[in-house]
C-alpha cells in the first residue's frame, strides 16, 4: 500500500472519529448573493469556529484542495508540500477560478533559516505581444488565444517545493491526478459551467473539455478531464524517473518542471494557440523562468507586512496601511465612521500610486523605496480630510526617492472600448507545526468570460494580458517578456521576527483591500482571527480598476449592511458615494492561518462570504 494510501485512510478514519476539524459552512453561500447571505448573529459570536492545533492548518477555496493538502501534511510533509499540493488540486477542481495554465504567485516562510521568499509567479508577455498589435481594438482581450501570460503555475510550484518542500514532485501532484480522472461535481462551479457554456464553446478544445457531450456537467456529476490527466502524469512521471535515476530531488523536481515547458506538452501547447491565432509559441515557454524573490516589506502596527514586488499590486497594501497609521487610525474605535472613512481614504490614495507607478521592475523605473517610506506615508495623510475624495490624487513619491525622476508622467485613464471585464482568483494559507508558512494566490484560466484550452493537453489558459496599458508612458505597458502588474497579492505577516500569519483573497483589485479590512481588526485590536474575516467590511471603487476598460467610479464606497445605519447616514454625509450590499455582500474569501504569539497555538479562519474552507487540527 502507498503512503498516499495509507495517509487517506487515516485521514478518513480520524475524520470520521472526530479527530480532524473542518470549519464548514453550516448554510452554503453563492458567491457574490448578498440575497443568500447567512443569518445575522449577536456580537461577538462568528458564524464558524476558529481552527485550532497543534499539527497544521490548511485553508482554501474548496474542500478538495483543502484535502489535498491535509494529505501531504499527514504523509510527513511541510507547509510548502501541502501548499503546493493544495494549488495542483485547485487547478483542477476550481476551474471557476483558476486553471493549470494561469499562475500562482507565492510567499513562503522557511522556519528553518528564518527567511521568507517571494516566488514570482506571475507569467511574462509572449515575444510576439507588442502594443501595435492590441492597438486597433484599444484593449487586450481577456480570454481566448490572445489573453494570456505564460503559463507560470507549473514552475512557481516547482520553486516553492525545491526552496522549502520535502516531497518529490510526483508525490504532491498525486492528489491532482486522481481528481483529474474524476471528481464530484459541486453546485456552484456546475452553476459556472452553465452560464458560460456559450461563451466557453467559441474554442473547439474548450468545447470538448468542458462539454464533451453538449450539456454542463450536473452537481453530483463525475467530472473527468482525461487530457489534464494525461499532461499532470507525464510531468509526474519525468520527476519519478529522474529521481530513479539520480537520487537528486531537485534536479527530479526540474525534470518533471522541464517536462511542461520544454517537451512534447509545450510543443503540442503552442501550436494549438498558434492555430488559433494567438501569440504564444514553443520559444515562449521552453524560455520561460520564475525566480525567488526578498519580498517587499513594512512595519507597521507592530508587525512586519511581506507582499511581492512592484510587478504586484500587492505593496499598494503596504503603503495602504502606512498611511493609515500616519492618520491615526489605531486609535480609532474599530468600524466607526472616523475609522472607516480614512481607511477609504487610505485605500484611495494608495491605489492611486499603484496605477501612476507600478510595473516590472525589470522594465519600469519604480520609486519603491519613496513609495513606501514613512516620510512619504505621512504626507499622503495629510491629503485625508473630514471629507470624501472625489478626484484622483497623485502623490509624488520621488521627492522620497532620493534620486530624480526619470520616467515619463503617465496619467491613467479610462479606456474607451467596451469590453467585458473578468476576474477570479483562489487562495491558499498553510501553517504546519514547525513554523513554516505558505502563501499563494493562483490565478486564470478560468472558466469566466469563456475558457481557452491549448489543444488535447486540457491546460486552460491564462487571462491576464488584459491588465497590461497600451499608453506608452505607463510603466504597466505590455511588452515583450515583461510582467502584468498583477492583481495576485500572497501575504505574510511576521511578529517580532517569527512567523504569526499566512493570509489572501480572490478579488481582483478588491484583495488589498479586503485583506486590509481583516489585517487592521487583526494586528491593531488583536482580534480573533475567525472574528475579524467575519467583520463588516468596506470596498472601494474608486480607483481604476486593472481589467479590461480600466473603469473607475470616483467616490463610491461599497458597504455591508450590517454596518450600523448611523455610521452609514454619518459617510454618506461625508461625500462617499454608499452601494449597500447584503449583510455579507462584499464579493471576497479570505482565507488565513498562523501562529498564535506566545502559545505557538496553529490558528486558521475562512470566509463565510464565499464557499472557503479550513481543515486543521
Amino acid at each position: 500500500m502507498s503512503t498516499f494510501e495509507t495517509s487517506r485512510r487515516e485521514m478518513a478514519a480520524m475524520m470520521l472519529a472526530g479527530g480532524a476539524l473542518a470549519a464548514l459552512p453550516s448554510r452554503v453561500m453563492a458567491q457574490g448573493s448578498p440575497a443568500e447571505a447567512p443569518r445575522l448573529i449577536a456580537a461577538g459570536e462568528t458564524l464558524r469556529p476558529e481552527i485550532t492545533g497543534s499539527f497544521g492548518i490548511v485553508a482554501a477555496g474548496r474542500h478538495y484542495a483543502c484535502a489535498a493538502g491535509i494529505r501531504l501534511l499527514m504523509a510527513g510533509g511541510n507547509a510548502t508540500d501541502a501548499g503546493v499540493a493544495a494549488v495542483f488540486a485547485a487547478a483542477v477542481t476550481e476551474i471557476s477560478h483558476f486553471g493549470f495554465g494561469g499562475e500562482a504567485p507565492a510567499i513562503i516562510h522557511d522556519a528553518a533559516s528564518g527567511r521568507s521568499v517571494v516566488v514570482n509567479g506571475q507569467g511574462t508577455a509572449p515575444g510576439l505581444a507588442r502594443p501595435d498589435y492590441f492597438a486597433a481594438a484599444g484593449v487586450i482581450p481577456g480570454n481566448g488565444p490572445n489573453g494570456g501570460t505564460i503559463p507560470a503555475v507549473m514552475d512557481a510550484m516547482a520553486l516553492a517545493l525545491e526552496y522549502n518542500g520535502s516531497k518529490s514532485l510526483h508525490e504532491v501532484m498525486q492528489p491532482a491526478i486522481e481528481l483529474a480522472d474524476g471528481f464530484v461535481m459541486y453546485n456552484f462551479l456546475a452553476k459556472v459551467f452553465a452560464s458560460e457554456q456559450q461563451a466557453t464553446s467559441e474554442w473547439a478544445w474548450a468545447r470538448q473539455t468542458y462539454y464533451p457531450d453538449g450539456k454542463p456537467p450536473q452537481t453530483g456529476q463525475i467530472f473527468r478531464q482525461p487530457n489534464l490527466a494525461r499532461t499532470l502524469r507525464t510531468i509526474a512521471e519525468a520527476d519519478r524517473a529522474a529521481l530513479k535515476r539520480t537520487r537528486n530531488r531537485v534536479a527530479a523536481i526540474r525534470a518533471g518542471r522541464d517536462a511542461f515547458y520544454k517537451g512534447d506538452i509545450a510543443r503540442r501547447m503552442a501550436a494549438a494557440v498558434e492555430a488559433d491565432g494567438g501569440l504564444l509559441r514553443y520559444a515562449d515557454l521552453a524560455g520561460y523562468t520564475g525566480r525567488i524573490e526578498v519580498p517587499t516589506q513594512v512595519d507597521v502596527f507592530g508587525h512586519a507586512v511581506l507582499k511581492g514586488g512592484f510587478w504586484s499590486q500587492g505593496p499598494a497594501l503596504l503603503l495602504a496601511l502606512n498611511i493609515a497609521e500616519a492618520a491615526g487610525i489605531a486609535a480609532m474605535p474599530p468600524g466607526s465612521e472616523a475609522y472607516l472613512h480614512t481607511l477609504a481614504e487610505s485605500i484611495k490614495l494608495a491605489f492611486d500610486d499603484r496605477n501612476m507607478y507600478f510595473g516590472d521592475p525589470d522594465f519600469a523605473k519604480v520609486p519603491g523605496k519613496g513609495l513606501l517610506s514613512k516620510a512619504y506615508a505621512a504626507e499622503r495623510a495629510k491629503s485625508i480630510g473630514p471629507r470624501a475624495s472625489l478626484e484622483h490624487r497623485y502623490g509624488n513619491p520621488w521627492a522620497f526617492e532620493g534620486a530624480a525622476r526619470t520616467t515619463p508622467e503617465f496619467l491613467p485613464h479610462m479606456l474607451k472600448p467596451p469590453a467585458r471585464p473578468s476576474a477570479d482568483t483562489t487562495a491558499i494559507e498553510v501553517v504546519d507545526a514547525k513554523g513554516n508558512l505558505f502563501s499563494c494566490t493562483p490565478s486564470s484560466g478560468w472558466l469566466l468570460g469563456g475558457a481557452y484550452v491549448a489543444g488535447d493537453t486540457g491546460v486552460p489558459m491564462s487571462n491576464r494580458l488584459t491588465i497590461f496599458d497600451l499608453d506608452a508612458s505607463s510603466p504597466n505597458v505590455i511588452a515583450p517578456g515583461k510582467r502584468p502588474r498583477t492583481t495576485l497579492t500572497p501575504t505574510l505577516v511576521m511578529k517580532d521576527g517569527k512567523p504569526f500569519l499566512a493570509i489572501g483573497t480572490p478579488g481582483g483589485d478588491n484583495q488589498d483591500q479586503q485583506i486590509m479590512n481583516v489585517l487592521l481588526r487583526v494586528l491593531i485590536h488583536n482580534q480573533p482571527l475567525q472574528a475579524a474575516i467575519e467583520e463588516p467590511r468596506i470596498n472601494s471603487n474608486h480607483f481604476h480598476n486593472s481589467f479590461g476598460i480600466k473603469k473607475d467610479e470616483p467616490g463610491v464606497l461599497e458597504i455591508e449592511s450590517r454596518v450600523p445605519e448611523a455610521i452609514r447616514t454619518g459617510l454618506a454625509a461625508r461625500g462617499h458615494k454608499l452601494n449597500v450590499l447584503g449583510p455579507y455582500g462584499v464579493s471576497t474569501g479570505v482565507v488565513a492561518a498562523g501562529i498564535v504569539p506566545g502559545t505557538g497555538t496553529l490558528r486558521g479562519g475562512a470566509d463565510v462570504r464565499r464557499e472557503r474552507y479550513v481543515f486543521g487540527w
